[in-house]
């Protein structure tokens, strides 16, 4: 199992802290270290712009948290209103920043793409440190210093660091200029541990779900280690807590699953600022005070989302097919009564529903303006569709950001046609020839002696799961003895393994999402391994993720 995964020697699991890439090979680390130890020793005023997801509220609250511990007082953080700034470093957003009168702009999980706004700033007077991880464009920003692994040249070997991971390495430079400087023992402050801030390091990387590299897994798995060991910010513990996990036993589907949504319900349906003070303070009650407020805004963006995924399954249901009974090659959904802040969910579920890339559209703020999420399946880079779009016809596309899987864009009312049938034409371009198959691969079917608790346990707690490194999925025959719905779509299930006569515990999330009724007789699945923890009662349970009828 772990040789499919590129693990070929026990020690590419030994996650120490001692394997983590060095911050040397980052392009400009050095120069970010100096910039911002110069601006702590001389007592200078930084402002953090941020991110309204969690990779972003994550970011920020480890820039804030670590400057503060390096012994600077004049640090406050600013996350644009994605209602009434959109995304990053705008010109707009600086004007805001400017009346803290900051020395220092440092935007964290964004930047890359904010030509205007750091021009904005500079002409301000403001120095600008650009941290990200986002893919750059044709044009880079005249920042003082940029700190991002997929700058063009960049030799650092992991291309897949979070936003949080950037700013942690930055972090690591800041801390070795200032001990370089004998600013610790001058002022009389502790040399900070900075192993201390990667409980934020390990739940911005799972819920931006970056690949799990080996990189990556060090720092999420270094990161679990401290939350489960009970030593993480009071925040994480409160978004635990609410979400029903117990921390002592994470696991890094519980931080992608469970923290991570709650934590973005406030920069989706109204603004992170709550999020990051969830993380950033150290007062128990009121962590779980704000939690708590996270958990309700969470509970409001499911039913936001429930009401516009059923909004869209009718348009898709509209959508002519091709002569060979295909959808197109792209999905373009808009609906006026869309909400903004939901749109990435929902182009993410249409898509795993049809397998095809999903661009997803909402009202803006401004009249006439419509922002989108799209989202793609593996082997159709959607940003560089995107790109290609913005080459073929300059001007359609207002702005757009993003990855291979994921992006960002606003398009005007009056392009919103021309640029939905260019993208059509671009991505059939494109697509000639892809294979539109969803192929599940799994580890391969369990003997009856392999559904025991004892493996489930050890393939739950073994390395931290996640995108690029997933966990463990099996496939197997089951006859169904029993199915009832719990929650609001969930199939609960009963099964016997065609492999044994044990009847075992099952639970498929969202099955009536996808299916018209229940699973009855006969069915195929690919699931995992899972125990489940009811009354001080410990079970092996599956987790069901496809079903396929006999």
């Amino acid at each position: 199992m772990l040789h499919n995964r590129g693990i070929s020697a026990p020690h590419e699991l030994e996650y120490s802290l001692k394997r983590l890439l060095p911050p040397h090979s980052l392009t400009n680390i050095e120069a970010a270290g100096t910039l911002l130890a110069d601006a702590v020793m001389a007592g200078a005023n930084i402002v953090i712009v941020g991110d309204f997801d969690a990779d972003g509220a994550t970011s920020c609250a480890l820039a804030v948290r670590c400057l503060n511990a390096f012994g600077l007082s004049s640090v406050s953080y600013l996350v644009p209103n994605r209602f009434e700034f959109g995304y990053g470093l705008s010109p707009e957003i600086v004007g805001v920043a400017a009346m803290r009168q900051p020395d220092i702009l440092v935007t964290v999980d964004n930047g890359i793409s904010s030509v205007g706004g750091v021009h904005a700033a500079q002409a301000l007077g403001m120095s600008v440190l650009v941290t990200d991880h986002h893919l750059p464009g044709e044009e880079i920003p005249t920042a003082d210093v940029i700190v991002n692994p997929n700058l063009p040249g960049d030799r650092f070997a992991s291309k897949n660091l979070a936003g949080v991971g950037v700013i942690f390495y930055v972090m690591l430079a800041v801390r070795a200029e200032l001990r370089q400087q004998r600013w610790f023992e001058q002022q009389g402050i502790a040399e900070p541990n900075m192993s201390h801030f990667l409980d934020l390091v390990a739940l911005g990387t799972v819920a931006d779900v970056v690949p799990l590299d080996a990189n990556n897994r060090i720092l999420v798995q270094q990161g679990m280690q401290r939350i489960r060991q009970g030593a993480a910010c009071p925040g994480i513990q409160a978004l635990l807590t609410v979400g029903k996990r117990n921390a002592a036993r994470l696991s890094s589907s519980d931080l992608g699953f469970a923290v991570g949504p709650r934590l973005n319900a406030a920069g989706r349906l109204d603004d992170m600022s709550l999020g990051i003070e969830c993380l950033l303070t150290d007062d128990v009650d009121a962590a779980m005070a704000m939690a708590l407020q996270l958990d309700e805004l969470n509970q409001q963006r499911r039913d936001v989302e429930r009401s516009m995924q059923q909004d869209a399954l009718a348009i898709v249901e509209q959508i002519q097919i091709d002569d060979d009974g295909d959808l197109p090659a792209i999905l373009t959904l808009s609906d006026p009564t869309w909400h903004q802040g939901v749109v990435g969910l929902v182009a993410s579920r249409i898509k795993e529903r049809v397998h095809r890339p999903v661009v997803a559209l909402a009202p803006g703020d401004n009249e006439g303006e419509w922002k989108g999420s799209a989202r793609s399946v593996d082997g159709i880079h959607i940003r560089d569709l995107l790109a290609r779009v913005d080459a073929l016809h300059p001007g359609l596309i207002t702005k757009f950001g993003g990855h291979a899987m994921a992006a960002g864009l606003s398009v005007t009312d009056a392009n919103l046609s021309a640029f939905t049938k260019a993208l059509s034409t671009v991505a059939t371009e494109l697509t000639q020839g892809h294979d539109w198959r969803q192929i599940i691969w799994t580890d391969g079917a369990l003997d009856a002696v392999e559904f025991s608790e004892e493996i489930a346990e050890q393939l739950r707690t073994m390395t931290p799961w996640g995108q690029g490194f997933p966990e463990p999925l099996f496939e197997g025959e089951f006859e169904v003895l029993d199915a009832r719905i719990v929650g609001e779509s969930h199939a609960k299930l009963v099964l016997r393994p065609s492999v044994g006569e044990q009847p075992l515990d099952a639970i498929c999330f969202g099955y009536l999402d996808t299916h018209a009724e229940l699973p009855t007789g006969t069915i195929y699945a690919a699931f995992q391994l899972d125990v489940n923890e009811f009354r001080d009662r410990r079970t092996l349970q599956l987790m069901v993720k496809h079903i396929h009828l006999c």
